[in-house]
């Protein structure tokens, strides 16, 4: 189940007929957003059949609302369940947010407090729909611009006790600890330094804009110099960690995004080389 390994990308529908027309060796394996094919049928899930025949894939989700106070949703997992059977996927993921309440979706991954209790309701919930789905759980980081009076901890200390307490795994968005970062004033270093290496199942690369003296995380742009460089430390953190890299507007042609994964394959290399051995001294 979970033999992915290397590069990808996410899979968008501006490149469904590059993916079905012919072999693109430069990537490894698809991320696909979970929503989008959570139906009984029709168009997406054709493309998604012809192309899964060729590409080992996971699911990535925004609508799960992991933080939320409303009851999680047993329609939406229920059909979350539906489409894994379908795609057998390495994992699946979706976001350390709330994304609605009283029913209604807001669209948007919203940040949560971090406190105890938070992390109480937050842990429970994994671990129900951990055992709803019969797997773990692979949560990512968010991206933030707000920090709430009422927090009692830092963001790499919540996401640290959650992974431990229940027991999922972490989607290390390497642009998101960047843009929060600075947005907040924290070292993004001592953020990766502090999550345990051992539960990071994936990677996440993605552009941001500036506005206003806030970074917002648009996923619009390359992946700028400074996410590299945070990127390369990560790895020696965390060791040989698939990565994808997201872009969800502006989207480019299919040969220039995978030119840019070409990349981030060259920082790991460059990452994660072997240290030359000492030469031997003479007697």
């Amino acid at each position: 189940m979970n033999s992915i390994h290397g590069f990808g990308i996410g899979l968008r529908t501006e490149h469904y007929a590059a993916f079905e027309a012919q072999a693109q060796p430069r990537v490894e394996w698809l991320e696909i957003l979970s929503e989008n094919y959570m139906v009984p049928g029709g168009a997406p899930l054709w493309h998604l059949e012809r192309i899964r025949r060729d590409f080992p894939m996971v699911m990535h989700g925004v609508s799960l609302n992991i933080g939320g106070s409303d009851p999680l949703n047993m329609d939406y997992l229920r059909d979350l369940k539906t489409l894994v059977q379908r795609v057998q996927p390495g994992w699946v993921s979706d976001h350390l947010c709330w994304t609605g309440t009283q029913g209604m979706n807001m669209h948007d991954l919203l940040p949560v407090p971090y406190t105890e209790e938070t992390l109480r309701h937050i842990t429970d919930r994994i671990l129900r729909v951990q055992d709803f789905l019969g797997r773990r759980l692979v949560i990512e980081n968010p991206s933030t611009y707000v920090a709430f009076a009422a927090d009692q901890m830092p963001e790499w200390e919540f996401v640290g006790e959650m992974l431990r307490r229940a027991d999922c795994e972490l989607l290390l968005d390497v642009n998101n600890v960047y843009v929060s970062s600075v947005n907040h004033g924290f070292d993004a270093q001592r953020y990766i330094n502090a999550i345990p290496a051992d539960r990071v199942r994936q990677i996440h690369l993605a552009g941001h804009e500036k506005h206003d003296g806030y970074l917002i995380d648009t996923h619009d742009q390359p992946v700028c110099e400074a996410v590299w460089q945070l990127y390369a430390t990560t790895l020696r953190h965390c060791g040989n960690v698939p990565t994808m890299i997201e872009r969800d507007d502006n989207i480019p042609v299919l040969s220039e995004l995978l030119d840019e994964l070409d990349q981030a394959r060259q920082v790991h290399a460059r990452a994660l080389k072997p240290a030359p051995l000492a030469q031997e001294c003479a007697l």
